[in-house]
């Protein structure tokens, strides 16, 4: 904490010179500050600002896209387990859950006023299903299941499912983990090519959402949102029009400046920060308040972070390689340097929810589980087994050549860059010459998509919340594709291939056609995983905890673990239910 304390002094009149030269270009339209929202971005700038389609790999969403324009037809609340209703009003299987029958709610609209109807759900999800390449946003999940698709009338679409799926409405269409299918609105995109049709054009009001807000301005840095009074949700009752007059999406920099533009009511809500940096700016602005108001302050966010390793590239297309890297990690250290002792280590690759815990107790007792320290001599071992010899450098040697890696890291925030630090550190003390690669979002989404590095750091197990089946399919061969293609939807880009990935995928389609909770799952779960310990084609390491400040100066109704309508994550889909809840300060 005290780094923090040290710096607000130096650095104050530079930050507020930021923040105020900020908020005067957001108040071009004399919008009040009381009346404003201000939301961080957790990148270094948003790539192509004035593309708003969302289907294309490299385009934002969580500039406030689809927090207050796109809604979602669902969305899953995390404190309850219930899916609620949104756009949507119903979504419901036959008795063998093959088929599944959308109502959509009565009265939606278009900002332009146009009808939200059937027939934009069903041109939405055909496009999906036509993509050849599986690459648009929801394509490849889409294709894994849909077969074909029907309107019964202006509200109804059926879907029809190639096999049995209990989870299509939950895992598609309910924001169970950032967001999901969005639909499009077949007046603007129908005889568009998906593929370069940017979804912009202010003369006609594009980008078009549902949502309570419309785009005003766009930029690298800023993309400022100002309230639709015409939303359907207020012309039909569904909730009342939301309170804030304007919100804005800001890249805002380093932790320190977030930090420091918050103690100055100049960020209502930053993204993930450090427990440090939350307490120097509560030392400062004591209306700062976090979903605890006690250590560990943050959310247990639902994507474990991971280790992962292109298994296609030499030497670590070898699974004793993997596991050697896995044992070597001390998980514990991660928690306390990184994570300032706020989170816990993986034992699976599970989020460590109520909902998985038989699961991953299932797997533990089965010995499949994962120590939280390390055993460098084992992991030494399984190195010098595939023929390597430590060298006088300190680094193991064979042929020549110097056992090395390249870890690739998102650099947005100080969570990632502190975790790989620390791995690196490991790694080389135990004589594998590590180096780190931090990359800019898309940069890092580029290269590991398209098979384009040797190690990455990562969360993409993520999926699974309160059953295991969505976090398991990533990894089977139905998203295999080689190096230099783009993996379809994000899935499987350890290019995990092997006789154990097709025995493993036969047991995780199995899982995939049961019913939720079917005791079956269980041993299955455990057969599937012993596929995953033996060959490691990723390495789990720590529990991911998100510490999301919200300033109370100007507005009030943020989720906290007290105020529990749903979890604090202003990057999701399901942030509309958030900006619904503000009210100003004193009202």
């Amino acid at each position: 904490m005290s780094r923090y304390r040290k710096l607000f002094a130096p650095i104050l009149m530079v930050a507020l010179v930021f923040s105020l030269f900020a908020f005067t270009v957001t108040a071009q339209d004399a919008v009040a500050r009381e009346d404003t929202v201000i939301f961080d971005i957790d990148d270094a700038a948003v790539p192509n600002p004035t593309n708003f389609n969302y289907l294309v790999p490299g385009t934002n969403r969580n500039q406030g896209a689809h927090q207050a324009l796109w809604e979602p037809l669902f969305i899953l609340n995390y404190e309850t387990g219930e899916i609620q209703p949104w756009q949507g009003e119903s979504f419901i299987p036959n008795e063998t859950q093959d088929v599944w029958t959308l109502t959509l709610r009565e009265g939606v609209t278009w900002s332009d006023g146009e009808a939200f109807n059937a027939d934009d759900v069903m041109f939405t999800i055909q496009l999906l299903l036509d993509d050849e390449t599986s690459t648009l946003a929801g394509a490849a999940d889409l294709q894994q299941w849909v077969e074909s698709i029907e309107k019964v009338d202006d509200r109804t679409v059926v879907f029809n499912l190639k096999a049995a799926n209990p989870r299509f409405q939950l895992d598609y269409f309910s924001v169970r983990i950032w967001g999901g299918v969005v639909i499009l609105p077949e007046h603007v995109w129908a005889g568009q090519d998906p593929f370069t049709f940017t979804n912009y054009d202010p003369a006609q009001g594009w980008p078009l959402g549902t949502g309570p807000y419309t785009l005003v301005s766009a930029s690298p840095t800023e993309i400022i949102w100002d309230r639709n009074d015409n939303w359907w949700g207020a012309a039909t009752g569904f909730h009342e029009l939301p309170v804030p007059l304007r919100l804005i999406w800001q890249i805002t920099g380093s932790e320190e400046n977030k930090a420091l533009l918050m103690s100055n009511n100049m960020l209502d809500s930053a993204m993930n920060i450090t427990p440090g940096a939350f307490e120097a700016i509560r030392a400062r602005n004591p209306n700062v308040i976090a979903w605890y108001p006690d250590l560990p302050y943050a959310w247990a966010d639902p994507c474990p972070r991971q280790l992962s390793f292109n298994t296609a590239v030499a030497p670590w297309d070898d699974a004793n390689m993997r596991q050697a890297v896995s044992l070597i990690i001390d998980r514990n250290q991660i928690i306390n340097v990184a994570y300032e002792g706020t989170s816990t280590p993986s034992s699976t690759m599970f989020v460590q929810y109520g909902g998985m815990q038989p699961y991953i107790d299932a797997v533990v007792a089965a010995g499949f589980g994962i120590s939280p320290t390390a055993d460098v001599a084992a992991g030494q071992a399984l190195i010098e087994g595939a023929g390597w010899a430590m060298g006088s450098s300190g680094f193991y040697e064979k042929d020549g050549a110097t056992l090395a890696v390249d870890i690739l890291v998102n650099n947005s925030t100080a969570e990632y860059t502190r975790t790989v630090d620390v791995i690196v550190e490991q790694l080389r003390a135990a004589g594998i010459d590590t180096t780190s690669q931090p990359l800019t979002g898309q940069t890092w989404d580029d290269q590991v998509m398209n098979g384009n590095f040797t190690a990455a750091y990562n969360w993409d197990a993520c999926g699974s919340v309160n059953e295991p089946w969505n976090s398991m399919n990533r990894f089977t061969t139905h998203f295999y594709v080689p190096v230099g293609e783009r993996s379809p939807g994000g899935n499987n880009w350890v290019r995990w291939n092997t006789e154990a990935t097709a025995a493993y995928t036969a047991i995780v389609d199995q899982i995939g056609n049961l019913p939720l909770g079917d005791p079956q799952i269980v041993d299955l779960v455990v057969e599937a995983y012993a596929f995953i310990a033996a060959e490691t084609p990723f390495i789990p390491l720590v529990q991911a905890s998100k510490l999301v400040p919200f300033d109370t100066t100007y507005w009030t109704g943020w989720p906290t673990a007290e105020n529990n309508y749903n979890h604090p994550a202003t990057w999701w889909n399901s942030t509309h239910q958030i900006i619904l809840n503000l009210q100003k300060s004193g009202s």
